[in-house]
């Protein structure tokens, strides 16, 4: 209930605000809006204004809406009211009603993010975990237990931010930009230390997953002794006789020092039987348990149903919070929406150029499960989730696609040029190719979406 209702609540808010920027300007514009919709399809709710005679309306579908304007390619308008027609109006101002969606879009995540600055940000602190041997950051010098402080020149708070600005470096690759990042660190001593990452081994494909991992950058995590902490009712570990507390000593006859031990040789004995040596209080027990196989990413692992016990203090002094000024908010929040839609776009076109394969492209189902996930974890993290998606669909409705605010944009540039309104038989090939443009992308993110399901 949580995923629906957050699911519901983001696309209703981000479609109101992409169609009242629309209506606003269009109004201004002195053009009659006949019809608000949020959603689709069959009319749920109908309320019309007494002053403007527009349609207020909530409509059955909720993946959308629009708003609908006196028009002469749409309908007969009566001589009285041709001048409130949009057709009618300048080219201008035409112009402005379609990219005043968009702009809304924009607008809005503006100021979520300005509010999640001001509130404050949560994030893991920005510190190095083991480095592996042969690694770019290995080559660098960089070492584990020190904290980033900036990558060329700019600060990083959090390791969310580190990610960020290397995602970047890494997009602009190619475009004259080299391939070194000059980095900033505080030692686990508290000295300075200075490094220059070579990130030019990054491929366009490594984008697709973590590509900090191929860089040698994993966040720092506490040791967590290899004790479990809990077991998953009815499942393997609690049937073979594992408890809360227990101490595991070895597996298949291997000592086992760190949880992440157990976990490798769980994951690596799928449907295998497994010898534990456990220390339960004074006593040492032989328990054997045979993990459940699980297909996971197309690849089959075994897991046994049980958490280790987390040092809940080591963790949190992991975690820190950023928050700004109002005025430093504004800025922040400005540079991190035009930073996002130039990412958004450079992913995009390296989809276009086969560069990055077409299943980073997420459908509702996606959404819904990113919009559930972010409201279970907070206030901030569903603003964050709110902002992200409402760029996306503010840059989705720029491209030059026939039926979406871009393509309507395109056709007014050619009359721009042109010096006249282009043929009606042109905007009707455009509505025909961009109805079957959507419908493949709809259909390839749906299945992406189904797809994730199924391999987890």
């Amino acid at each position: 209930m949580v995923t629906l209702f957050a699911f519901v609540g983001a696309i209703a808010l981000l479609v109101v605000f992409h169609e009242l920027g629309h209506y606003w300007v269009a109004r201004r514009c002195g053009v009659k809006v006949l019809r608000f919709s949020v959603g689709f399809g069959k009319v749920v709710y109908c309320k019309r204004s007494a002053r403007s005679g527009t349609e207020w309306v909530v409509s059955a579908i909720p993946l959308g809406g629009y708003v609908k304007m006196l028009d002469e390619r749409e309908g007969e308008v009566v001589p009285d009211e041709l001048v409130y027609a949009f057709n009618r109006k300048p080219l201008l101002q035409r112009m402005a009603i379609v990219a005043a969606g968009p702009i809304a879009n924009f607008l809005l995540a503006i100021v979520l993010y300005c509010v999640l600055f001001v509130h404050g940000v949560p994030g893991l602190k920005p510190i190095l975990g083991d480095i592996p041997q042969g690694s770019p950051a290995s080559a660098a010098q960089m070492q584990s237990g020190e904290t980033i402080l900036s990558i060329n020149g700019e600060a990083v708070p959090s390791w969310q931010e580190l990610r960020w600005r290397l995602l970047e470096l890494a997009l602009r690759q190619g475009s004259g930009q080299r391939g070194e990042v000059k980095i900033e660190a505080r030692g686990a001593t508290g000295a300075a230390l200075f490094h220059v990452l070579d990130i030019s081994g990054l491929e366009a494909r490594d984008l697709d997953g973590e590509f900090l991992d191929k860089l040698g950058l994993y966040p720092y995590r506490p040791i967590t002794p290899p004790i479990i902490g809990k077991v998953v009712e009815n499942g393997v570990a609690q049937h073979a006789g594992l408890q809360s507390g227990d101490r595991i000593l070895r597996a298949n006859g291997v000592a086992v020092q760190h949880w992440s031990e157990v976990v490798e040789i769980v994951r690596g004995h799928p449907g295998q039987p497994i010898q534990f040596d456990i220390k339960r209080g004074e006593s040492v027990l032989n328990i054997t348990v045979t993990p459940q196989a699980v297909v996971e990413s197309g690849k089959t692992v075994g897991k046994i149903g049980a958490a280790p016990q987390i040092d809940k203090l080591a963790w949190q002094a992991l975690y820190t919070e950023v928050s700004y000024t109002p005025l430093e908010a504004l800025g922040r929040s400005l540079r991190k929406t035009w930073e996002t839609s130039a990412v958004s776009l450079k992913m995009l076109g390296k989809m276009v150029m086969g560069e990055v394969s077409m299943k980073n492209l997420s459908g509702p189902i996606t959404i819904a499960d990113y919009a559930g996930q972010s409201a279970g974890m907070g206030v901030a993290a569903y603003l964050g989730f709110l902002a992200l998606i409402s760029i996306s669909l503010g840059v989705l409705n720029l491209l030059p696609i026939p039926l979406l605010d871009g393509g309507h944009l395109l056709y007014y540039v050619a009359e721009l040029v042109k010096g006249s309104p282009l043929p009606e038989w042109a905007w009707e090939i455009g509505q025909k190719i961009g109805i079957a443009m959507l419908g493949t992308l709809m259909v390839l993110a749906i299945y992406n979406d189904v797809n994730r399901l199924i391999s987890g």
